[in-house]
């Protein structure tokens, strides 16, 4: 009996067995890689997209102003998209330029960076432009860094994306370690295997013959992602910038997460079904870097792999307890979970929280839970920009 429950086993194994296969491997070649010298000749247009933050508005502009760079080489480019606050005067009096836009139809985040794209290239000033959330601190080398990637040939640059406000609550810290798997883990080794980061939508910078060349037309909820893959269909590598650092401020209570993470789960799941075939046609023509992407847009989320590598594990140790089973039906799924463990484990240490972590991962089925029903939640309006609630609000 036991040799059609084992062949069972391991058929039901291959899918969720490949994508922790995949992420262990990341997790092995996760190295920082080395910091490349400074730049300083390229010119830089710095836009920040603003929906309704004046609360935020200053301190990011000013963040922006104090970065290590000729001050004659970049500009600040604030838009005030749709406000109904007093975000463009905020950004005025802390030293950016600010563009206005008013649109009741086209809203999101994906039109107003179309409107200072476009505004950045008519004016021909800049060689490259950067991108930054309202509620951001940087890193003072991040055009320096920027810079030198794009001196060196690059045409899209991603920089470290973390957590501004880790220790709000338990919840900002698995978001810390969340950010840490998705982003630095990943990141870094993609940058050494030569594959594309893709895009966080935060710190990310085209060069301006980059966006004539591949206009950016991503007006869904998950912008960067989707002109992250457009970029991968045309084998465009977006590079990593390990040593500079953009870090947002996380919702920290589920109420102020649930748009935000709404919003993330479920873009990406449509980015799936609308581009993965895409991407693989174009590995034909363009090689691993698309190929790579679809891979990447395949994995399913930490929080419903874990769920079905769990669960099949479970199942195979019990049948193989129980006799009904044997080592062929349950190695696969060992290996998936050492490939879990693995990769969370690389995740944790990278990110730098140390034993303070063990608390807070004790929330983590609780968070998990939380994040898988939002999947199944009433949706709400494609591509619409709905503010997410920060900390001091309350």
């Amino acid at each position: 009996m036991s040799g059609w429950v084992d062949g069972v086993l391991a058929v039901a194994a291959v899918p969720p067995l490949a994508a922790s296969a995949y992420l262990g491997g990341l997790a092995l070649l996760a190295g920082r890689p080395r910091p490349m010298a400074p730049g300083t000749r390229t010119r830089f247009d710095v836009i920040v997209p603003a929906h309704n933050e004046e609360g935020e508005i200053a301190t990011t502009v000013a963040s922006l102003l104090a970065l290590e760079y000729p001050g004659d080489r970049f500009r600040v480019l604030v838009v005030a998209d749709n406000c109904t606050d007093a975000t463009a005067e905020r950004a005025r009096e802390a030293g950016a330029t600010v563009l206005e836009r008013t649109d009741r139809e086209r809203r999101g985040k994906g039109y107003a960076l179309a409107h200072a794209y476009a505004a950045s290239l008519a004016d021909g000033v800049a060689d490259a432009v950067v991108v930054v959330d309202a509620d951001t601190l940087v890193s003072p080398n991040l055009l320096s860094a920027f810079a030198a990637r794009f001196e060196a040939g690059a045409e899209a640059v991603q920089a470290e994306y973390g957590v501004r406000n880790p220790n709000a609550s338990w919840r900002t810290r698995l978001m810390r370690i969340a950010f840490t798997l998705f982003h630095t883990l990943r990141s870094n080794a993609r940058e050494r295997l030569g594959l594309s980061c893709g895009l966080r939508g935060n710190g990310m910078g085209f060069s301006t013959g980059l966006l004539r060349r591949v206009p950016p037309r991503a007006f869904s909820i998950v912008e960067d992602v989707e002109y992250g893959v457009a970029l991968g269909m045309t084998g465009t590598r977006v590079m990593h910038v390990a040593e500079a650092e953009v870090l947002g401020e996380m919702p920290a209570t589920a109420a102020a997460s649930t748009t935000q993470r709404e919003r993330w789960e479920r873009g990406r799941w449509a980015l799936v079904r609308e581009h993965v075939p895409g991407l693989l046609g174009a590995a034909r023509a363009h090689g691993r870097v698309p190929l790579d992407l679809a891979a990447d847009l395949l994995v399913p989320p930490l929080t419903v792999l874990v769920a079905l590598v769990g669960t099949g594990a479970l199942v195979a140790l019990g049948l193989y307890l129980r006799g009904l089973a044997g080592p062929v039906g349950v190695t696969p799924w060992a290996v998936a979970v050492a490939c879990v463990l693995a990769y969370v484990a690389r995740g944790v240490a990278l990110s730098g929280v140390g034993l303070r972590a063990l608390p807070d991962l004790l929330w983590a089925p609780v968070y998990a839970l939380w994040k898988l029903t939002l999947l199944v939640r009433p949706k709400g309006r494609a591509g619409e920009w709905v503010r997410t609630a920060r900390s001091h609000d309350a």
